[in-house]
């Protein structure tokens, strides 16, 4: 029997992308789909951009008789509702409709479905309950199945809760001391991938993998703090002392979270990452060793192996940086043209007036670059607009320069620099634009 055409779920995401380039690595024909890719993601012709949660159960099995599917790995999920973002739509609903598409395809498929590690009795959030009510109409089905529980994820990349830890160990910070003592049994993402290929390589009838529930993890029991120490080995800051925050930070940071997420940001600290962060990630990896024979690697392998790059490095110190960086030009703006419309209106209208400007002109173009500012803080905080917005805030910039030089170049030797300090603000909404991706 040949080898089955797997359908990825999710392949845009931080298990999803290393599993579709690892089976098509071991020879698989992997048809990736994702709600949406970076350029850089799409690494080959079948990697397909679908609205794939608004697609109903005909057209999922139109999906899967096109591509000849045997094996489907789900990999789709949502941290916490807000806008665009609905876990019972993407957890509870979607699965439903893939299970009646499976079911109705008339063909042999197993389901591999990615869910999360823990106890029903300790789900708390929407993100648990969701996952785990997919879980019961996964075991129910009849279908060919395996659910996967990866523990803390350790992945060369990084979004999120992992990308949040990296960042941690680049500063001299620890989360409060509760949280850091939780317990947190990672995974390597090959031992997902190894996984999830041992599966594709066995019949949809074969006893030892048509319906079983494993965890995925390193056996050694590890806390937060063991993980975070561990990245800090590879980064060389081991050495430092780092300051615990107080809870109430930590908590304050996952409430300015939850208002980003509303902007249309995917900030790693939320609610529901620091509810399911106290939880802690643990479970019992015995039957996934037995059954397939996978030694998982310790945290020492994926990690300690080789020192952090360069890259890593700028990644992990940049990652807590760029909220702040993306903050302060929304007031920057906002607040300048507050000020000027306001507060300072006749400073700002008599600097017309000083440089000779026809006094009909004075209130609209006082008015007007006022609200040009604050509409382009205003994009810039929105996630969609962002880049808008920044490019917007360089070309008023220069313009403000250019402007200043040919209309009045003594506000150039004003003694506050007004002018002058355009440049460097500049030069951040560049850096902005550059770290706007997410992956």
């Amino acid at each position: 029997m040949g080898q089955p055409t797997i359908l990825l779920l999710g392949a845009s995401g931080l298990i999803g992308r290393f599993v579709t380039d690892d089976l098509r690595a071991r020879g698989f024909r992997v048809v990736g789909v994702a709600r949406s890719l970076s350029p850089a993601q799409r690494m080959s012709s079948l990697d397909i951009e679908l609205p794939i949660l608004s697609l109903d159960a005909d057209a999922l099995t139109h999906l899967l008789s096109e591509h000849a599917v045997g094996v489907v790995v789900n990999c789709l999920g949502v941290l916490q509702d807000g806008p665009g973002s609905d876990t019972n739509a993407v957890h509870r609903d979607f699965v439903a409709r893939l299970l009646q598409a499976i079911g109705d395809s008339g063909r042999a498929i197993r389901l591999v479905h990615i869910s999360i590690p823990g106890t029903a009795e300790a789900d708390r959030t929407a993100f648990a309950t969701t996952k785990r009510e997919a879980e019961r109409l996964v075991a129910v089905s009849g279908i060919p199945h395996a659910i996967l529980r990866p523990g803390f994820v350790v992945a060369p990349a990084a979004y999120g809760g992992s990308a949040m830890l990296r960042a941690l160990a680049a500063f001299p910070l620890d989360l409060p001391d509760k949280e850091m003592a939780t317990p947190f049994q990672p995974v390597a993402v090959e031992d997902i991938a190894a996984t999830v290929a041992w599966l594709a390589a066995r019949a949809t009838d074969d006893g030892s993998a048509k319906a079983v529930s494993w965890d995925l993890m390193q056996v050694e029991p590890v806390t937060m703090a063991g993980v975070v120490k561990q990245f800090r080995i590879a980064f060389g800051t081991a050495a430092w002392r780092p300051v615990a925050m107080p809870s109430f930070v930590l908590d304050l940071g996952a409430k300015i979270g939850n208002f980003a997420s509303y902007l249309g940001w995917m900030p790693p600290m939320r609610s529901t990452a620091i509810a399911e962060l106290r939880r802690g990630v643990t479970g019992d990896p015995s039957a996934w060793i037995a059954a397939t024979g996978i030694a998982p690697k310790a945290l020492t392998e994926t990690i300690g192996q080789h020192p952090a790059t360069i890259q890593d490095k700028w990644f992990a110190r940049l990652f807590l940086v760029k909220a702040l960086v993306f903050a302060s030009l929304v007031a920057f703006w906002v607040v300048s043209g507050f000020i000027a419309l306001f507060v300072s209106y006749r400073a700002s209208a008599g600097i017309l007036i000083a440089h000779n400007f026809p006094p009909p002109l004075v209130d609209p173009i006082t008015i007007g670059t006022s609200l040009m500012d604050m509409s382009i803080g205003v994009l810039i905080a929105f996630r969609r607009s962002a880049a808008t917005g920044l490019v917007a805030g360089i070309v008023a910039s220069l313009g403000y320069m250019i402007g200043s030089a040919i209309l009045a170049p003594d506000l150039w030797i004003e003694p506050l620099g007004a002018l002058v300090k355009t440049g460097p603000a500049i030069v951040l909404m560049l850096v902005a634009l550059l770290m706007l991706d997410n992956r």
